[in-house]
């Protein structure tokens, strides 16, 4: 399984699922991060955690133990 955590930067992926608890799942399915969706890693913190992710849009940043929890398409 590959994860949304894993999702270098610049890089374009789809995601496949998400397996967050409900409230922080609800979060990011308000977010727009939906299976089907088109995600992109734009930018990194100097101490790698969070990212910023590109979807629909808009830039959101995401930690990565929660980045953890997204399946994704590998990146192209």
């Amino acid at each position: 399984m590959y994860t949304l955590d894993n999702l270098n930067i610049n890089k374009i992926a789809k995601i496949e699922n998400i397996y967050c608890e409900n409230n922080i799942k609800r979060r990011m399915m308000d977010l727009g991060i939906v299976k089907g969706t088109k995600i992109k890693a734009i930018l990194k913190s100097p101490s790698g955690n969070p990212k910023a992710y590109e979807v629909r849009g808009s830039v959101i940043a995401i930690r990565n133990e929660d980045a953890k929890m997204v399946e994704i398409k590998s990146p192209n």
